[in-house]
């Protein structure tokens, strides 16, 4: 039976004596391994976490929760398309919306573009967009005015400045859209274009949308990609994005037409599912860090155990069972695995709390950036800890610790005091 006495033999065993210093090395080095991996695991799970949320929320934020599209063509009853949908309590915003391809052009610059039709009063409902704005507003975008509002990236690129404000001149900010559609003339198949004028800029933080977006009244991208009175589709925010499938099942079921109902775990269901899987692979890799420590106590107890011979001998003499000897030795690695882990819960949970702070401070003290917005959707490192994942991480650190002491401990139980005090 377990009593005190073992405890306090456990915790003796801990603090090596003077002859015993190599053993207390390896104890300790187990401790800071263990200490490492709990650090590792839990930064970086932080971070992944962070990654996906502030990754979801940015398309989600330009994008839409849920869309309702015509299956074979525009849609031209959008309005009572969006009653029925305003009818779904989840529902907490609607706006219709037009999306078409094209190529902007300004003197030798040319890029494809993705060209989205917005009512201004309406799209503040289904998107952040209005509280991105760098310059203007979205009321700016009148109809018949062909005004459009575009990303920081794509401002950069035709301008050389996100600063539109600096061009006095309307024709200064003039740019020429290309649409992919040809118009028959006299003299044969002409593209089409038309000049808008930049009036605003807006700054996601994602390459994606900063690079490529371009935002005009709904009106005028009905005219230029003709389907005047009608819009590409119904765009949907809910009060809980995670249920965005359900509720795409249930209007499935009330529109009563061909349409076509998509969430957004559909029209992103590969980059966040990859999101996940390099999330565990990485949960996966990072633990082994803490595996090969714990099982370091391995080779320390079993050191231990060689070492206090005699020890265990003279206890088993006194009357200790077996038993007793194995929760002695149990003590002891637990010890180690329990001190481990909280140097890794003290270092790792102010690091996933302060990541941002941290990864700014050395992006200044090296003057270089991790996240290039060139190669990364997400420029700024966030960090989402999750105190399930901590829970998680010191659950399996501690099971694998004390796992790591039952060989040792059965060894030591298994000692036969004549034996170990033949030549004593």
């Amino acid at each position: 039976m377990f009593r005190p006495i073992e405890v306090y033999i456990g915790l003796r065993y801990v603090r090596a004596k003077r002859r015993n210093h190599f053993i207390s090395f390896i104890s300790m080095t187990s401790m800071i391994g263990i200490a490492l991996g709990i650090w590792a695991l839990i930064t970086v799970l932080s971070v992944m976490n962070g990654f996906e949320q502030e990754l979801r929320t940015r398309i989600l934020g330009m994008a839409s929760h849920a869309t309702i599209e015509g299956l074979f063509e525009p849609l031209d009853n959008w309005k009572e398309v969006a009653r029925v949908a305003r009818q779904q309590s989840e529902v907490i915003g609607v706006a219709p919306y037009v999306e078409g391809q094209g190529m902007v052009s300004l003197r030798q610059f040319s890029q494809g573009v993705v060209v989205r039709g917005i009512l201004p009063a309406e799209e503040p409902e289904v998107s952040i967009v209005s509280e991105k704005l760098k310059s203007g507003k979205l009321t700016d975008l009148k109809p018949g005015k062909f005004n459009v509002i575009i990303g920081v990236e794509l401002a950069r690129s035709l301008f050389g400045t996100d600063d539109i404000e600096q061009f006095k001149s309307r024709k200064q900010r003039a740019i020429t859209l290309i649409i992919p559609e040809a118009t028959v003339t006299p003299a044969g198949m002409l593209p089409r274009f038309k000049r808008f004028t930049v009036v605003g800029v807006f700054e996601m933080g994602m390459h994606e949308y900063d690079s490529a977006l371009m935002l005009i009244h709904a009106e005028d991208a009905a005219r230029l990609y003709r389907i005047k009175g009608s819009v590409t589709g119904v765009r949907l925010k809910l009060e809980n994005m995670y249920e965005a499938p359900r509720v795409a099942r249930e209007l499935v079921n009330k529109l009563d037409g061909n349409y076509r109902v998509r969430d957004w775990s559909q029209k992103h269901v590969n980059l966040f599912a990859a999101i996940n899987m390099e999330k565990r692979v990485m949960f996966i890799i990072l633990f082994l860090i803490v595996a090969v420590a714990a099982f370091n106590i391995v080779s320390t107890l079993v050191m231990v155990v060689t070492d206090k011979e005699a020890d265990i001998a003279i206890l088993r003499t006194l009357g200790a069972s077996p038993g007793s000897i194995m929760w002695i030795f149990i003590v002891q690695g637990a010890v180690i695995g329990l001190i481990g882990t909280l140097l890794g819960l003290a270092t790792g949970i102010p690091t996933a709390l302060n990541v941002n702070e941290i990864i700014s401070t050395i992006e200044g003290w090296l003057d270089i950036r991790f996240l290039s917005p060139d190669v990364y959707y997400i420029t700024d490192l966030t960090s989402d800890m999750q105190w399930s994942d901590v829970f998680v991480v010191t659950g399996f650190s501690l099971l694998i610790s004390l796992l790591a002491t039952i060989y040792p401990a059965w060894r030591a139980s298994r000692t036969q005091p004549a034996e170990a005090l033949r030549y004593e």
